[in-house]
This record gives structure tokens, sequence and C-alpha cells, in this order.
């Protein structure tokens, strides 16, 4: 059965017209109802049957996302995390206004090597990969291999090959201008302790801007912690810094989120005795009380620019490698 837009609608328990909105990226609903919006049309493989003159192309045909697990961010329970479900339901709603179809092949890293192979021989007209975790050497292994290929969520200057992923560098530098525009001058920093190329590019950025201002985090006020934790349990706040900063500046979303959990947890106010600043704006950041400040990540762009790029290397000859960094924007809330 070719399920229709009522149908969505009504799995989802909203109107046709709320699909509608989440379909083609428009405002008008909550970013809640948006996320369980697309998560089922992305569960369920449906394709929009209405196409808007922009998509009268044609079709994209099998597109293959792959996804390289790891010990760092992408583990197993990878689509469990906000950023990863909101790009996996961008890419999968866009393939389908493009009438094609997206496949996720999900490998661990340490097979990565010997599962290439089997992915080549059933490539289809394209491959996407989440390059979160991804090194440079498997980059360049991956690249090596197949054809057809953008990498997203990732960046390495020096690879050549399709990258498209948010301006890290452009938003924690933006972050730390906020942060320095309020007054603040005793900062921290909470790092993830998974390094990768994203918080490389966060951490460069978010430096650069307080050396601007001839000033710098203390290594009493610089910790590493889990980015993907939500959990409080375990982050002592008064015995991890002392003393602590008045504004700490984190490198996810989660840090932020737990670190103002932990904070409350000890009777910490925030922001009046610290102020906490994150960076991906998922949508867990507003059901905490105070509501986090933080830099949003446009992954709905991200999508369609990496599909861009795709259909431009299946479609031109002589294709040139592009390398995409999509700017963030500052979101102002009440943690900062």
């Amino acid at each position: 059965m070719v399920l229709k837009m009522s149908d969505i609608a009504k799995m989802a328990n909203v109107s046709k017209s709320a699909v509608s909105l989440a379909i083609n990226g428009k405002d008008g609903i909550s970013e809640e109802t948006k996320e369980k919006i697309l998560k089922i049309i992305s569960e369920q493989g449906y394709k929009p049957l209405r196409k808007s003159k922009k998509d009268t192309v044609q079709g994209i045909g099998d597109v293959t996302f792959l996804v390289v697990t790891t010990s760092g961010v992408v583990q197993d329970d990878y689509r469990s995390l906000p950023f990863f479900s909101r790009l996996i339901s961008a890419l999968s709603v866009s393939i389908g206004r493009l009438n094609g179809t997206l496949h996720t092949v999900t490998v661990s890293a340490d097979k990565l090597n010997e599962k290439l192979d089997d992915i080549v021989s059933n490539e289809s007209k394209g491959v996407l990969v989440l390059g979160t975790d991804l090194t440079k050497t498997q980059v360049r292994l991956i690249k090596k291999k197949i054809t057809n290929i953008v990498f997203l969520d990732t960046y390495y200057e020096d690879v050549v090959a399709d990258f498209v992923t948010m301006d890290n560098y452009q938003g924690s530098k933006l972050a730390g201008k906020y942060i320095l525009s309020k007054g603040y001058t005793n900062i921290g920093y909470f790092a993830s302790e998974n390094l990768m190329s994203n918080f490389s590019e966060r951490r460069r950025g978010f430096h650069e801007i307080l050396a601007e201002s001839e000033l710098k985090i203390s290594n009493d006020h610089f910790y590493f912690i889990s980015p993907t934790k939500l959990d409080p349990e375990g982050l002592n706040l008064k015995k991890l810094v002392t003393p602590l900063p008045k504004a700490i500046f984190c490198e996810d979303d989660y840090i932020a989120i737990r670190l103002i959990k932990a904070a409350q947890k000890e009777g910490i106010k925030v922001p009046d005795e610290l102020a906490v600043m994150g960076f991906d704006d998922v949508y867990e950041g507003t059901l905490i009380s105070p509501e986090l400040t933080t830099i949003h990540v446009p992954v709905d762009q991200i999508a369609q620019q990496a599909l861009l790029q795709l259909q431009c290397q299946l479609g031109t000859a002589n294709w040139n490698p592009q390398k995409t960094l999509i700017s963030t924007t500052l979101v102002e809330r009440k943690s900062l």
C-alpha cells in the first residue's frame, strides 16, 4: 500500500498541514513535532507524491548512507542522539522528494577495510558517509574504494574529497564573542573526551576569539567530559573545578545539559553563579530550566547540500571535489 500524507499525519497524531510543513522545512510547528514527523517518515519510507518545481529533476535512485561505528561518539546506539536522528530524517525526506530511497549500512570501524568491498559491489547511485569519528586515514581509504561519495559531519583540509559539515570554527568564535559581550572574563571550557575534527575546530575557534581579547582559559578550568551522557551522576563540580569560573563553554549540548543538571544538584544557580553555553541546538536544550543558550546547526541544509554535491558528481563530467562549511547561528536563551 502506498502511504499518503494523511497516513503519516494519523501516525503522528497531527494535521496534514503539519506534515507538509515538516517535509518542506517551514516554520509553524515545534521542533519536537517536526522531529516526530520526520522520524515516522524515515521509518515508514514515505515519499511525498507532490513535487515542487525545484524537485522535478531526474530521480536520484538508491543512495547508501554509510555509518562507521566507533568507541567515540558514533556508537551502536547513534540513532538515539538527536543530531544523527535529525540528519537521517532530513536525508530520507530530501532523497524521497528526489524520487530516491536511502539505505543505511552500518559497519564497525575495526571491520571497515574488509566490509568496503561488499559495499562497493552493492553500491547504488551514490554513497553518503557519516564521517563524525572518521580519521584522515579512514576517509582516504573509503574515498579510494568508492567513486561517488560525500562525507558529512567532518572535514579535512588536505584530503581531496567532497565534504559537507557545519562551520565549527565560525560557530565557536560566535559563541566566544557572545560570552565576552556579556562581560565574562573568567571562562571555563568543557571539552569532549573523544577527540574528532569537529571538536578540534570548535576548540581552535574558541581559543582564538579569547586570544583576540588577550584572554585564555586556565588549566584549572579546562576539563574533558563525555560528549553523549546526560546523567549528572559522577560530575561533582565543586571537587572538579575549584573555584568555579563564572561562565563555561561546552563543546556540545549534551555536555552543557549535564553540566546544568550537575550544578543544580549541588545548589549552584544557573546563570547567576555559573553561566553555561552549548553547541548544536538539540531539542533537549529547551526542556531544561533555564533553557540552554547554544549554537544552532542547520541540519536540513547540511543534508540538502550533501545531496546537491552527490548529484553534481553523478551528473557532471570532471567534477572537482568541493568542501562546504555551512554557517551556524546564535540561539540566545536563559542559561547565559
